[in-house]
This record gives structure tokens, sequence and C-alpha cells, in this order.
């Protein structure tokens, strides 16, 4: 968990934060990923053949280790460890140890250990490590090595397949100080290559040290000695370089890794660049609580750790928001619907990067709209699991730990992750109004992903309604009815009614484009008046169930059966993961009325009550005020929370019905990675959706932070365990839009510019605002 926790990176690699001796074991797990490096393999599991895709675990730059007067080489488990300390540095994005070891021969020695993913240039790492002879005179030999010797093994459940991803090429030296290894993914044929400039430093200047080469197959190493007096220090400094035969700008990423790392500076040279482009990320990125307790530094770490996944070096990648960061293999590093609860943040502060973003699913909208075709489809359908290409990546079966068992795995069928994609679109253009976007990339995708709801939609003609079926809403624990063969659920509310909303911004979206560019999608397409009229009856007819006063989750929810909560818990006390329980008991979620997370409530999540009832009302639902929190309190009591975005959703829409139970929701939340409230699943990587839900309850939720009708909006709800807070947000051409909330007041000020003055809304009270100018409002 601590390595996972510790990891650093850029948003082009990350590295685990891993002991530097460390190897993989049942305790440690040193890992390196770089963002969009996948690779195929197929293994046997029950019987069959099945193919996964993984972010690729890519050789290990960090071995560092020491040994004196030839010892052992020091590692986990040999000498005495006397002290150990371990800090995250957030601000500088430092990861520093400090720790002192015994030897068999009772010989003391003191390490100071730092190290840095470059933030200022995307493509170096960093290690500096001081020895301290402290009750002893002698040689110490430092080992400094990349070792490409190394799988995907991080996830215990998925050990059983074949995670062997790199095939060493070559390496060896590179002049007097540098190292270097060029290892090739087996299916994707990618090459990858680090190299490694290693220096013996005392007081600051090179120290002359005999070194050694060592070079074996899929790793190479040099060893380093020096002489050292009792009370004497040595500092040994260890700059890297990655690249990948995909980027963009070299020529072959063997030269260029050689090239970069001799010619990189020193440590605290490229600490310095680091630390101000961290600096400058946080004055962008950075939730300002006024409350500046547990909350604020947790905040912080999710910030942190989003921006070390997803930044400006992200930009000119072909990548996608992997829901476990860059921090483990857990789901593959796939990219799933995690994106619905990243991008809404991001837009306020790093559009560049959302647009970019949103362009690795309009690549792959070509096998978006293969996979709609192969299942009978028109339009595109997302995969719930994308990868490289954009195929689907979900497995065919999974395992379930608890009784050993491989079970078949139907979450494919959860096709509201094209909500996700569509809904990110929609708010994207609200924020920045980016016609531009919307005609190059926007428009394609979200009128493909509504004529695919469309497609979907088949007609009951005795109810004048329309219907999809065989789908899987966002719960994830019914993935069909307990007495049907077929998997899928008819009718999920949340599917239906965000399809129809879908709908609705397909055709807003046909009426804000350029005529010369609507004319030319409609060309491309073949999209037709009598398609986009259909459309429109879609968004009035689409079906949704109600029982008992709420709107059902799909349709049948109300002949399953009740669970025995409380008979459960007493049973088993964690009921997260209710799902595998009832497995392992030979029993199924699809017969019971239980939740894994939000489902129907997402409608809450996304939408305001006013959006929500005007949908409802198109569709011939009248919504009465008192369905709301009657349908928030039903499907609570129904829910086990066995997803770490529970919490967040929860938190959300109980914000402002219940302030003191979203707050607990939201401190769960908090506390989801940071005291791995799952029991395991932050060692195999952190989860980036919930992260970033926490910051965006933050600055959307508790301000009611909206853009619609080019009016930005402010609706605030603190919870009163927040003074205030601090935004600096970017919308529509402004860099700075400086926004200050306590329990009474808001004010929002433009920072100097040559854009236009916008229009903000606070409760009723609109203001227009010119740059260099500062508004205040009464709450």
């Amino acid at each position: 968990m601590r390595e996972a926790l510790c990891t650093l990176g850029n948003g082009y690699f990350a590295t685990r934060g891993a002991a530097a001796e460390s190897h993989a074991d049942g305790t440690h797990y040193p890992g390196t990923y770089v963002a969009g490096c996948y690779d195929r393999l197929t293994s046997q599991v029950a019987g069959r053949a099945v193919e996964n895709e993984d972010l690729v675990n890519l050789p290990n730059w960090l071995p560092l280790t020491f040994r004196v007067e030839g010892g052992d080489w020091f590692e986990p488990g040999t000498g005495e460890l006397l002290e150990h300390r371990q800090e995250l540095d957030l601000r500088r994005g430092l990861l520093e140890r400090r720790f002192r070891v015994r030897d068999r021969q009772g010989r003391v020695t003191a390490v100071t250990e730092r190290r840095l993913v470059s933030m200022d240039d995307p493509h170096l790492a960093a290690l500096q490590a001081t020895f301290l002879a402290e009750n002893w005179a002698g040689r110490l030999e430092v080992r400094s090595a990349i070792d490409g010797r190394v799988s995907n093994a991080g996830v215990a459940r998925y050990r059983q397949l074949d995670g062997r991803h790199l095939r060493p090429l070559e390496g060896g030296e590179a002049g007097a100080e540098t190292i270097w290894l060029q290892v090739e993914t087996v299916s994707s044929r990618m090459r990858v290559a680090e190299a490694a400039r290693t220096r013996l430093l005392r007081d600051g200047q090179a120290l002359p040290a005999a070194r050694r080469a060592v070079v074996e197959d899929g790793l190479v190493a040099h060893e380093l000695a020096t002489d050292l007096a009792e009370g004497q220090e040595v500092t040994a400094e260890k700059v890297v370089a990655l690249f990948t035969g995909r980027d963009r700008g070299v020529t072959e990423s063997g030269l260029e890794a050689r090239d970069r790392a001799a010619a990189a500076g020193a440590f605290e040279a490229l600490l310095e660049r680091h630390a101000l482009a961290w600096e400058q990320l946080w004055r962008r990125c950075r939730i300002g609580l006024q409350d500046e307790g547990e909350t604020a530094g947790t905040l912080n770490l999710h910030v942190f750790h989003l921006l070390q996944t997803l930044s400006w070096h992200t930009v000119d990648l072909d990548a996608g928001v992997p829901a476990r960061g860059l921090h483990g293999e857990a789901y593959r590093g796939h990219v799933f619907w995690d994106e619905l609860f990243v991008l809404p943040y991001l837009t306020w502060r790093l559009p560049e990067l959302v647009r970019a973003l949103l362009r690795y699913r309009h690549r792959r909208l070509p096998q978006a709209r293969a996979e709609a075709a192969a299942a009978g489809y028109a339009g595109a359908m997302y995969p719930w699991q994308s990868g490289s290409n954009g195929r689907e990546e979900t497995q065919l079966v999974h395992l379930n730990p608890r009784s050993g068992r491989w079970l078949p795995d139907n979450s494919h069928l959860q096709r509201h992750v094209n909500i996700a994609i569509a809904y990110n679109i929609w708010h994207y253009y609200q924020v920045e109004g980016d016609v531009e976007f919307l005609c190059e990339y926007g428009a394609e995708m979200l009128l493909e992903i509504a004529r695919f709801w469309a497609s979907a939609a088949s007609y009951d003609q005795a109810a004048d309604r329309y219907e999809i079926r065989g789908v899987m809403g966002p719960d994830e624990y019914h993935d069909g009815y307990p007495d049907r063969d077929l998997p899928g659920l008819d009718n999920n509310a949340y599917t239906n009614v965000m399809a129809a909303w879908t709908l609705l911004r397909a055709l807003d979206t046909l009426a804000v484009l350029p005529s010369d560019r609507r004319t030319e999608l409609e060309e491309r397409l073949g999209l037709r008046r009598q398609e986009t009229d259909r459309w429109e009856e879609l968004s009035r007819k689409l079906k949704v169930c109600f029982h008992d006063d709420v709107i059902s989750q799909f349709e049948g929810y109300e002949r399953l059966a009740e669970l025995d909560w409380d008979g459960y818990r007493r049973r088993y006390g964690d009921i997260r993961r209710l799902d595998r329980i009832l497995e392992a008991e030979g029993d199924s979620t699809n017969r019971y009325k239980a939740s894994k997370q939000a489902d129907v409530l997402m409608l809450f999540y996304l939408l305001s009550a006013d959006e929500l009832g005007k949908l409802l009302d198109g569709l011939g639902y009248p919504l009465d005020p008192a369905t709301i929190p009657r349908t928030v309190d039903y499907y609570l009591r129904r829910t086990s929370h066995g997803s770490t975005l529970s919490s967040v959703v929860h938190a959300w829409v109980l914000a402002r019905s219940d302030r003191t139970r979203s707050w607990s929701f939201f401190a769960e939340a908090l506390a989801s990675d940071v005291h791995d409230v799952q029991g395991g699943t932050t060692a195999e990587g952190i989860h980036l959706g919930a992260m970033v839900g926490t910051v965006d309850l933050a600055q959307r939720c508790y301000t009611g932070l909206e853009a619609r009708e080019d009016v930005l909006w402010f609706n605030p709800s603190l919870p009163r365990e927040l003074d205030g807070l601090d935004l600096s947000l970017r919308y529509r051409g402004h860099w700075g839009v400086h926004v200050r909330l306590t329990g009474d007041r808001v004010q929002v000020a433009l920072a100097p510019s040559g854009a236009p003055p916008i229009k903000v809304c606070v409760n009723g009270q609109v203001a227009e605002i010119a740059p260099g100018e500062t508004h205040e409002f009464a709450c």
C-alpha cells in the first residue's frame, strides 16, 4: 500500500514507491508504467484460451544498493534495520527515505535517499542516495542496475495468467558512466529503452571510483567502489532516461535514452526544475480549504496522484484515464467509465488536457462503430474496458478469490460507458465554449453515441414506449434475472434516462454547429431528418419503471427478495464484496435488492433536481419532489458500498438534504486509499475516480458550480465542517477566475486579460464581471 501511495509520476510514466534495493516478492513490488503502453498475451483459463491486454510493467530502473568490504549486498531481510522513515513531499513531488542498518559484522551505515520522476522533463527520473559510515572504515561498493527481468505479477488473482510481456533486445555500457537496456513488448512490438548514468559524489564534486560493468540477459549494472573513513559519507547519484518507440520527435528509443541520460543535469539541477513545474501545477489545481487539517491534506494527496497520472505531459500522448492510475496493475491498466468522475474536475483546471483525453476516445471511434455493428447496432458502442486500440478488453471470466472459482464476466454489458463519454464532451463544451472541438471531434462522437442508443431501443406498441434491454447498470451486482438464462437487464433507469439526455444533447449539438460543418457531418454520417426526428421521439418515450413511489433500478426490481443485511454483517463483518460472499455460498446477488454502488442515484449525481425533473417530465413521468429523497433513502438502505466510487456519489446526492451523512460519506471516500478501506486493493493501484471525485465534491458539489446557458453558476452549500474554500478556475478563455467562498459570501475575481466579460449568477443574483474586476455576492 505504501508503495502505491508513494508512487512518483509525471503523466508520461510513473514508478511505484518501492525501496530501491527491493525486488518483487510477497511484500514489495517495484513497477514502472508508461501511459498507453499495452501488450496482449494468451493464457489458459478454466479450460479455454483467454487473451488479456495489460498495461506493461517495464524494466525496473530503481535498483541501487550497497555493501561494505565485500559483504552481503543490502536488500530486504539482510542485516538489522535499526531505523526507517519514508516521507512523500507533495509540494515538490519528492520521495525521501532515511534508514540505518547494521550488517553481520556490526557495521552501521546510515542512508538518506531522495527520488523524483521529473515533472519538467517527462523522460527523466533521478535517485540520490547518501551513505554514512557510522562506525566503520573501509571499502564501500554501490550497485546501480536496470532490471528487465520483470513481469506483470502485481495482482494476486491474475498470477495464473501469463504476465511475461518483455523480450530483452540489447544493452550494456554507453560511455564511462552510463548503462542502458532496450526491451520489446511481445505482441505490440513496442521498443522501450532505459539508460542510467551513475556517479559517486563527495561534497557535491564527482569522485573518481573503480567501476565494473555487469551485463546479463535482461539486466545491466554498474558496480562502483570507493574507500570511506569512519564518519565519512559519499553520495551516489543515478539519473535515468526512459523512451519508447511511440514517442514523438525522436529517432530511436535506445539512442534517445542514452543521449538524454548522458546530457541530463545533476540531481539538484533536475530537482530545481522539477519543483518549479510542480509549483505551477499546484497553482492551477489546488483546492484551498480554510480547514487545513487532515481533510485538506488528503485532498492534496488526491490531486497529487491525479497529476502524476494525467498532467500537461499527457496532452501529447494517445492515452486515456486508467482507473487505477499509473500506480499498479489492477484492472490491467484499462480505461473504464471512471473518467466521468475525473474529467469534470480537470475541465475547470486543465481544459487542454481534457480535450486530449477526449481525443483518445475519438481515435477509437472507428473501433466503437465496429463493436456496435458486430453486436447488431448502429452508431458507436464504446467498450466497458478500453486499452490500446479501443476494442472490448473486458474479461470473459473472472476469479472469485473467496471461492477460487472462475465465473462468466458479463460486465461488457455496461453500455453506460457511452453516457460517460457523452456527458464529458458536453460538460467540456459548456465550460470552454469550444465550438472548434465540437466541430472537429465532439459532435461526431455525440451523434454516433445517440445513434447507438436509438438503435438499441425497441418499440413496445402496446405501451407506446421504447425499451432498452439486455444491459447492466452501474450497480454491477446485477448482470441478469435469476429466472432468465440470457444475461442483461431491461430498462435500467440510469441507462434509459441518460440515453434520453444524450439524444437531446445530440440535437442541441446539431443546433450549435456552424451550418457548413453540420452539413458536412450529416453528409458523412448519412444523417437524415427522419433519424433525428426519431431521436426526439425517443427522448420523450423511453421507459422508466417505478415501484413503491421510487424509481426502479430496472424493470422487475420489485420482484427481487430482500437481503438479511444484519445477518450477513454479523456473519462476515465487512460485506462490501457481497457478490463474492454470496457466490461462495452458492447464491447470487441477482436474487436480491442489493447494490454494490449507486445506480439510480447516479442520476442525482450527474443532473440537478431541475434538470432531472425536466427530463422525466419530457418522458411523461412528472417528478414529485418527494420522490428524490424517497429514492435516495430506499437505495441507501440496500447498498453495500463495494466500490470506492459509492461513497463519492452518496456524499454528493446527500449534500443538500442531509449534510451530516454527506460529510460522513465524504470522509469515507477520503479514506478509501489512505486507509485502504477495501482491504488490500490500494496496493494494486490507487482508485483514481474516487480520489478525484472527492476533490470534485469540494469544487462543484459544495459550491454548486455549473456552466450552462453561457453563465457561470454558484449555489453554495458548504458543510458545517468547512469554513470556506478558494478555487482558481479556467473558464471561457479566462486563465484566472479566482473564487472565494465562505458561509455567507461568494467573491469572484477575474485576472486581467483580453478575454470578454463573463456572467456570474449566485443564488439568483446575476453580475457581469470584466477582466481585472472583483464582485462579491451575498449567499
